[in-house]
């Protein structure tokens, strides 16, 4: 028997004479502010969850072009983009998405001026710890692990 064809169409695979599968790959870009073994994270208005601070690249953007337009945006703070290091790369289930949808997210420290404060569609930011595992999304949790491990996070 031959196999199936397998059809992409607008983020959708499809096998021939099945049902279509999400295949898709949310890429973001996140900033790790750590303080005195906590990590700042940040929840958008009508959600319960917290996510680390950042978001998408606009077409053309590097990674630290994005991370320091989305952290101006989320937490009206300026990142200096030339003290940006990157801390890894990490992949999830994404949040509040179909099984199948995977967020890819690279994560950087980097100092800033300002004082972080709620902006944009953020409702609030909070200090966390590993302890608040039960707050945070999926990709937070891997994140945690990772700061944990390496003595970074409480």
């Amino acid at each position: 028997m031959p196999k199936p064809q397998r059809i992409v169409i607008g983020g959708t695979a499809r096998l021939l004479g099945r049902s279509p599968r999400v295949v898709r790959m949310i890429d973001k870009v996140a900033w790790l502010y750590l303080k005195d073994g906590r990590v700042l994270g940040t929840r958008s208005a009508g959600n319960d969850t917290f996510y680390l601070p950042g978001g998408k690249r606009e077409p053309g953007e590097t990674d630290v072009e994005t991370l320091v337009r989305e952290i101006r945006e989320e937490l009206s703070v300026e990142i200096d983009a030339s003290s940006a290091r990157y801390a890894g790369t990490f992949e999830a289930q994404a949040h509040g998405k179909p099984p199948g949808v995977t967020l890819r997210m690279a994560c950087y420290t980097a100092s800033f001026e300002g004082e972080p404060v709620a902006s944009a569609e953020i409702a609030e930011i909070a200090w966390l710890t590993s302890a608040d595992a039960d707050r945070v999304s999926d990709m937070a949790r891997i994140v945690f692990a990772h700061l944990r491990e390496r003595g970074e996070l409480s």
